[in-house]
């Protein structure tokens, strides 16, 4: 998940002078966007042989240099636990420099032409393309997901930037005729500002630059990603969360959990099922806000379904480490999410759903888990309404298209949603009313640059991608010409 916010104005302090040694201590993680094509390399983190050092940064940069932080916190592999590397533990007042030499680059930014701007975009696109072996390599290290996966989110990512790119100039007003004969009316488009991002670990690479893409090219963008246990820094740059940024009428756009339905329709061609059922669930061993958290199966179907479905994931899952060729589920992020599919599985067996297949941790390692089937999944069990975020496969059966629908939408978040069916009729039905902001009929994989990426209800606000996204980080201006 993640969540951003807009800032129009932050006070802060002006940057200090450079100090003395400053390849020697750790740094905050925030790149200052314009000037990232040029930055010269940092300290590298260790435990990662053979990658260019510069790309593995461990420093900060802000304003066109390097900055120091007081304290660091490690960045393990969650598949062996090895340390790879400390990375500066960004505090307040690093967070509001960072802020203030965006501000002060926005302020001669706004004015670059549009043309300009694409082709910063597109440079940034082909260094990302250049290196995105390089770039997957260091995902799959800190995330543990299999390399595959990570070498498509790198082109996935780029991509963001290569579709603004083009965006870039096809930021359009309006010519607007009014009743009276002497007046017109003008629709302007111009850039919000700078864009305090907080981006989510289970997408490194993807979510820093699809949001980042999209804000360079109407303004400029800070990104910094806190630790985990010390948010602060975020909270100072973006003044965290809605309620903050409500004080000061700040624009939020937020992209939140999901909880997505996956139904499976009696006319629905089961093996077509069991492969989009196979594809959305376990990507990242099911660490994704759009991978499917919930089945619900018509009776006529089910038994078939869960068959092959338990049969898809037994011969086509393999888990081990990222890196490995075969490897298909790497470990979950951490003990702690592992801890939480472990409970989900426990309270449904506890109230009587059966394990198909999995339900345990996997011999490997701590941070592994077996895919697991769920069957005999009832509403009232924690993995039916609670977003799981790990291997965990829980099918409810359901009698009519009412009920499907109704158990779908018995949540607060609503960001994909994804059924099965052969019915022309219930296609359109299904898809009108599912409470969600993305839908995939008969398919399993729906994210690409080109379509708004959002959700409804507490999914969050706004859409990024698609030509709807860059409209997060524009104002519109009416200008009014009168005495024609």
């Amino acid at each position: 998940m993640a969540t951003w916010l807009r800032l129009r104005s932050y006070r802060a302090p002006r940057l200090p002078p450079a100090p003395a040694g400053l390849g020697l201590r750790p740094r905050c993680s925030v790149p200052a966007a314009p000037a990232l094509a040029s930055a010269q390399p940092g300290r590298s983190a260790g435990g990662l042989a053979g990658l260019s050092a510069a790309l593995l940064r461990t420093d900060g940069f802000v304003g066109g240099r390097w900055l120091p932080a007081a304290a660091a916190f490690p960045v393990h592999d969650p598949a062996s636990g090895a340390e790879l590397g400390l990375v500066a533990d960004c505090g307040v007042p690093e967070t509001r420099a960072a802020v203030r030499a965006a501000y002060e680059a926005f302020c001669s930014w706004r004015g670059v032409s549009a043309k300009e701007r694409s082709s910063l975009l597109r440079k940034w696109y082909d260094l990302m393309m250049q290196n995105k072996d390089d770039l997957a390599k260091i995902i799959t290290a800190e995330s543990g997901k299999p390399l595959k996966e990570a070498q498509g989110e790198v082109v996935y990512s780029a991509l963001f930037l290569e579709w603004f790119s083009e965006e870039a100039r096809r930021i359009y007003g309006d010519i607007i005729y009014t009743p009276a004969r002497d007046r017109r009316a003008l629709v302007l488009k111009q850039p919000l500002g700078v864009a305090a991002v907080i981006t989510p670990w289970n997408f490194p690479s993807a979510m820093i630059t699809r949001k980042v893409g999209a804000a360079l090219a109407a303004g400029c963008t800070v990104v910094v990603k806190p630790a985990e246990h010390t948010p602060f820094s975020a909270l100072a740059l973006a003044e965290v969360l809605l309620h903050h940024a409500a004080g000061s009428v700040k624009r939020v756009s937020m992209e939140l959990g999901g909880h997505a339905p996956f139904i499976v329709f009696d006319s629905a061609n089961v093996d077509q099922a069991v492969a989009g059922a196979m594809a959305s669930k376990f990507r990242n061993s099911g660490q994704t806000c759009v991978c499917s958290n919930r089945f619900l199966v018509q009776r006529g179907i089910h038994d078939s379904f869960v068959k092959k479905f338990a049969e898809a994931i037994k011969t086509n899952l393999h888990v081990g480490n990222g890196f490995e060729e075969r490897t298909t589920q790497g470990p979950l992020i951490d003990e702690k999410a592992v801890e939480k599919v472990e409970t989900h599985v426990s309270d449904a067996v506890s109230k009587g759903a059966t394990v198909v297949t999995g339900g345990k941790r996997h011999q490997l390692g701590k941070n592994f888990f077996e895919p697991t089937l769920l069957s005999n999944v009832t509403r009232d069990m924690l993995c039916a309404h609670e977003e799981t975020f790990g291997p965990l496969a829980p099918v409810i059966k359901f009698d009519t298209e009412e009920e499907a629908v109704a158990i779908a939408n018995a949540a607060d978040v609503g960001l994909a949603g994804y059924f099965y069916s052969q019915d022309p009729a219930q296609i359109w039905r299904v898809a009108e009313q599912l409470e969600v902001g993305m839908v995939g009929v008969n398919e399993g994989l729906i994210s690409s640059v080109e379509c708004p990426f959002g959700g409804v209800k507490q999914s969050g606000l706004g859409r990024e991608g698609s030509k709807y996204g860059i409209d997060e980080y524009l104002e519109l201006k009416y200008v009014c010409f009168g005495g024609l």
